[in-house]
């Protein structure tokens, strides 16, 4: 049985997310990101460390503490649905502006944010953030 991707593309996840979480470089920012909306509701930690930026703080982190924030964060968040806002697709630098509607202890919450993302060769990265309220 095929299940819909949570990225809420409304595709099916083995033709959407699942090609980029086993190793396809994502076309743009936005097949990045919701890629990674994806693994994070999907509890892939890899795959989320394997798509930030060099420069990103995490990358300070022990990788086993990395990893276990990581899979803290997804194991404890039910992802409710992804709301693309804005997308600013640029040849190395591009932006994505999203609602993420979660919900952790049965409280829901939403999650609205401008990522940024950086061109390294030819694979997108995940590089940092702004946080609305």
């Amino acid at each position: 049985m095929h299940e819909f991707c949570p990225c809420c593309s409304k595709k099916i996840y083995q033709e959407c997310c699942q090609l980029m979480h086993d190793g396809a470089f994502p076309e743009n920012a936005l097949a990045l990101m919701r890629s990674r909306y994806s693994a994070y509701a999907l509890s892939l930690p890899e795959y989320i460390m394997r798509t930030t930026h060099p420069d990103h703080g995490d990358r300070l982190l022990n990788k086993e503490e990395w990893k276990m924030k990581i899979l803290d964060f997804s194991r404890t968040t039910q992802f409710h649905r992804l709301d693309i806002v804005n997308f600013q697709d640029g040849a190395d630098e591009a932006f994505v502006t999203f609602i993420a509607h979660l919900s952790q202890e049965k409280q829901p919450m939403q999650l609205h944010e401008k990522s940024r993302f950086l061109k390294i060769g030819s694979q997108w990265l995940y590089r940092d953030a702004v946080f609305f309220d």
